[in-house]
């Protein structure tokens, strides 16, 4: 499938949005080692390997589809699934893939799979297995950071439809991937595999999806659901507690332990309290970032709450 025919209709009603299973589907391919897809993100191996192992070790039908969920940068099908809801939770879209039933995961890894599929994966139980994986990674590893990486996917689709305003779709697809690209007409490139083209129907839905890995993906569920996943400007931010060192060479490191904090909605005193600085220090500070456009602020009550901007989003993700 290397390339889709986009009729305008289609194009006019593509969305950006975001995905949780695909950061599932991400920490997947990092920790089973899908070749071709993924570029390694070392920091998480070392933090989530071994106990990834332990439960493959424990769990047979859960280490045969990971074994067999990917060949050459193909993925199994049914980790590719455009959720049929915008911004879906991750327990919707795992019930996508629970109702799919053991024979359409079985024949999509039988497509993705390197070798034949043993034994286990023959018997009855396969999309209970592959949705005890997904679940185990997205409870396992990526639950406790999704609200950081949400936000930071989010800045990423601020910046993306920002840029469709000023130079349309041609624009906006020049880095979504690697073989990205539109072609004469309606024809847009998704890959450089050597297959037919296949025709959006007009009442398609096409969604372009940020992910926090350095990887792209397409996937669909016929006949009107298609997704493009693409890998998010600049590197997903290491979670809290660890030093931004590039982030606090360019602000100061008082004014980026600040706007690391402002996460979420706080209040002066509780910045004062978290960061352990006067509360004029805070307030000088808060100043020169609201100034700066990387914070903003409302008041609620008798407090003044402040909170990062898209702008801030972008900045933290990046500063390390």
């Amino acid at each position: 499938m290397g390339t889709w025919q986009v009729p305008a209709s289609v194009l006019a009603r593509a969305r950006f949005d975001i995905s949780p299973m695909a950061e599932v589907v991400g920490a997947l391919g990092h920790l089973a080692g899908s070749r071709g897809r993924f570029r390694g993100d070392r920091a998480f191996v070392a933090a989530h390997g071994e106990a990834f192992g332990r439960m493959l070790a424990d769990h047979p039908g859960r280490a045969a589809v990971a074994a067999h969920h990917s060949r050459r940068g193909w993925l199994a099908d049914f980790l590719t699934l455009p959720s049929d809801l915008p911004s879906p939770a991750f327990a919707h879209e795992l019930s996508l893939v629970r109702a799919l039933g053991d024979r359409r995961v079985r024949a999509d890894l039988r497509k993705s799979s390197p070798s034949t599929l043993p034994r286990v994966l023959m018997r009855p139980g396969v999309s209970t297995h592959a949705t005890e994986l997904l679940e185990w990674l997205w409870t396992h590893t990526i639950a406790s950071d999704w609200p950081r990486r949400e936000r930071i996917l989010r800045a990423d689709i601020v910046a993306r439809t920002s840029r469709l305003a000023s130079h349309g779709w041609e624009g906006v697809l020049r880095d979504l991937g690697r073989d990205r690209e539109w072609l004469e007409g309606d024809e847009l490139r998704i890959n450089r595999a050597d297959h037919p083209t296949r025709r959006l129907d007009a009442d398609a839905q096409l969604t372009f999806i940020p992910v926090g890995w350095d990887g792209s993906w397409v996937g669909w569920a016929l006949p009107d659901r298609y997704a493009i996943y693409y890998p998010m400007t600049g590197a997903l931010a290491p979670p809290a507690g660890e030093t931004p060192d590039g982030l606090a060479r360019l602000v100061g490191p008082n004014r980026a332990h600040i706007l690391r904090e402002l996460g979420d909605p706080a209040s002066t005193t509780a910045l004062a309290a978290r960061t352990r600085l006067p509360m004029g220090a805070v307030g000088n500070h808060l100043k020169v970032l609201l100034d700066s456009g990387l914070v903003l602020r409302r008041r609620s009550g008798r407090e003044v709450l402040y909170w990062r901007t898209a702008l801030g989003d972008a900045l933290t993700a990046a500063g390390r």
